[in-house]
């Protein structure tokens, strides 16, 4: 019984759950769709397309559970993948041989957009909120610019492998999640850096106070959040082969945000969990993929998105959880001390 309490009670679980259950669904409308084909040296399958398109929601959500660990939020990583796509267009558009130049322009600006946001939070003092809901409205325009308010057609070869191309018969966004992952996860679990965060989450007036340099710390997470999001928007332009100003990474924050509460992270600073943000990520790109393929009509997506991301949520929460823990294991106890009926004697 305390065995399954304490299962019960693992922030990992009911995300995990919740994944599992999608699936079912997805399967009890199509029996085949688990079913994965090597077709032409490429792996083809609805697993493998739903890997491939969370993977920029997963590299967000990484530098987004960072900065929420901290206490603060960034906004802006929306805009900041239309910035880094709309950069990395233009450099192609005169030379489409440029492609180092193209992924450097394009992971610059996400340093320096991480830069301006962690000015403003960590040294001005300004709220995380408010300082990055101006580069999110000014990010949009700053694409727009570079763009001329056109959609830029991208057609290098080298530039569009990073997310239309496969390696090892896996699509090579995949890959560049799970290196990013894995990067993020050294990071934090194998420096101190993870222990600051948690630290500065739990009490900043605290971790001040000994000493520890929390406004480089919280700096540096807004810089990362920048760099991922730039990551993110070299996945996208290079999957949609075009940059598109006004629409690329459009509501990609609200997603991300969800993603890390999907997976346990706690709005209010110190607890995070980088593998539960991994599962949120893929629940809410399964769930859109379910919507889609179970036949909910366009305008009801969002709606069942919300219903679906609320009851997650609810039992996200202490006492939620509590209560349906108690319910769980009474009638666990119930069926377990109930006579068998018609026995013999």
């Amino acid at each position: 019984m305390k065995q399954i309490q304490a299962v019960l009670r693992h922030q990992l679980v009911w995300p995990a759950l919740t994944l599992i259950a999608l699936f079912a669904i997805d399967v009890a409308h199509r029996a085949n769709f688990l079913s994965i084909a090597l077709l032409d040296g490429h792996l083809f399958g609805a697993p493998i397309d739903i890997l491939n398109r969370a993977a920029p929601l997963v590299i967000v959500s990484l530098g987004m559970t960072l900065v929420i660990a901290t206490r603060g939020i960034d906004i802006s990583v929306g805009a900041i993948v239309a910035i880094a796509g709309a950069a990395a267009a233009v450099v192609l558009a005169d030379d489409p041989t440029r492609i180092g130049t193209a992924l450097g322009a394009a992971l610059a600006v996400g340093v320096l957009a991480g830069i301006w946001n962690g000015m403003l939070v960590a040294f001005v003092g300004m709220q995380p909120i408010i300082a990055t809901l101006i580069l999110m409205v000014a990010g949009r325009g700053v694409a727009q610019l570079l763009t001329g308010g056109q959609i830029i057609p991208i057609g290098a070869p080298g530039y569009l492998v990073f997310g239309g191309g496969y390696l090892a018969t896996v699509p090579c966004s995949v890959w560049i999640a799970l290196g990013v992952t894995a990067a993020t996860a050294l990071l934090v679990n194998r420096t101190a850096l993870g222990l600051f965060i948690r630290a500065i989450g739990v009490n900043p007036v605290a971790t001040r106070l000994v000493g520890l340099r929390s406004g480089a710390i919280v700096f540096s997470v807004y810089v990362f959040s920048g760099l991922t999001a730039a990551i993110a928007g070299i996945l996208a332009s290079s999957n949609v082969r075009s940059a598109d100003g006004n629409n690329a990474g459009l509501l990609l924050e609200l997603d991300a945000i969800l993603a890390v509460t999907l997976g346990g992270t706690s709005l209010l600073g110190g607890r995070f969990s980088l593998a539960g943000t991994v599962l949120g990520a893929l629940i809410i790109q399964t769930l859109t993929y379910t919507t889609y393929s179970i036949g909910v009509p366009p305008e009801a997506t969002l709606v069942v998105k919300a219903i679906v991301v609320l009851f997650v949520s609810v039992i996200q929460s202490s006492v939620a959880r509590a209560m349906l823990i108690r319910q769980l294991l009474r009638a666990f106890a119930f069926v377990k001390t109930k006579p068998l009926t018609g026995t013999p004697q």
